[in-house]
């Protein structure tokens, strides 16, 4: 027998952590941070215990590379959906809507990472997190910004404040209202996009 090329290797250990941040979603939205578990995820996945520290130093990253590939998905999916669209204001509407919505369909999920990125540990930079940057680096660049370098991260920081509003305990604030608040802040027609209340 043969050994296996590396490329399947390679699309073998993809698959490999792709299970393993799937579970992690899966299983911390079931039961919450604390009470999930390296080997619980691990299990769900159907991989090897040892695995999750191969490829991730601690279940704090973990955590936050899940949710900037489930963020960098969702996101995906809402700019491509049907009628695609190259218009920057749609773009932007749309993306706007798509975190928003993990809020609203992920609130214990998007909660504990919201508490990770606020510890010490901080924010994590990762393969997941460069996807959703890109992704929304391109969608500030369709919108017409003239300087994305520094329009990038205001959003991104605006996003992060109406999550964190959205799901601060106690006083959570109406997504349809950060929503309309954000829609005015970039110019955006209240018809644009899809609001988390209603699906895609």
């Amino acid at each position: 027998m043969s050994p296996r090329s590396a490329s399947v290797n390679e699309e073998l250990r993809r698959r490999s952590r792709e299970r393993l941040l799937q579970a992690t979603v899966e299983l911390v939205a079931e039961r919450g941070y604390e009470s999930t578990t390296l080997g619980d995820i691990a299990d769900r996945a159907g991989s090897a215990r040892g695995l999750v520290s191969y490829y991730f130093p601690g279940k704090r990253q973990l955590l936050q590379s899940a949710v900037h590939r489930l963020m960098h998905l969702s996101l995906e999916a809402g700019l491509e959906r049907e009628p695609r669209t190259a218009d920057g204001r749609e773009r932007l509407a749309r993306a706007i809507d798509a975190i928003l919505g993990l809020s609203h369909d992920q609130p214990v999920l998007m909660r504990a990472h919201m508490a990770g990125i606020l510890q010490a540990q901080g924010f994590v930079q990762c393969v997941e997190q460069q996807r959703l940057a890109a992704l929304l680096r391109d969608t500030v660049e369709r919108y017409g910004s003239s300087d994305v370098d520094a329009d990038y991260p205001l959003l991104r920081a605006n996003l992060m404040g109406a999550v964190f509003a959205a799901l601060l305990p106690g006083a959570p604030m109406d997504t349809g209202k950060l929503r309309a608040e954000l829609f005015q802040r970039y110019g955006l027609d209240r018809e644009m996009g899809t609001p988390p209340e209603q699906g895609p």
